[in-house]
């Protein structure tokens, strides 16, 4: 995931056709699987990252299964136990309707408006309504 981020912020300077940066409009939300604890702290950066990049993260944006602590199996393993997993399961659908829901939202909506943030229009000079300190 590290270099998927990566990857994302290569490319975060590529801007719409509103002038806004690429990624703005877009939902992000993230899954964390395996056998070992950290689910909450590898969310927080995939989904700092993401935001960070531009894309809108709706609330409850994240679900993991970790299963027993230590060497084990992992989530698909026979045995596992992962999709049978309540707390996974509900958390998962909860993500995944959320993104929907917030995706929908920004679509019908046209994305994120641009007034205020649109990265062309400040290189043109051009600062959303606040005083110019070079003009008072």
């Amino acid at each position: 995931m590290k270099r998927v981020i990566e990857r994302l912020y290569a490319n975060s300077s590529i801007l719409n056709d509103k002038g806004q940066y690429a990624y703005y409009g877009r939902v992000g939300g993230c899954l964390i699987t395996g056998n070992e604890d950290g689910i909450k702290h590898c969310a927080m950066n995939v989904l700092y990252s993401l935001q960070h990049l531009g894309y809108t993260i709706p609330p409850q944006s994240d679900a993991g299964w970790i299963g027993e602590a230590g060497p084990g199996p992992s989530y698909l393993d026979p045995g596992s136990g992962g999709p049978q997993n309540d707390f996974t399961n509900r958390n998962t659908t909860f993500m995944t309707w959320n993104l929907l829901h917030l995706a929908r939202i920004l679509k019908d909506a046209g994305g994120i408006p641009a007034h205020g943030n649109q990265r062309s229009e400040w290189d043109a000079g051009c600062r959303f309504d606040y005083e110019n300190p070079d003009y008072r």
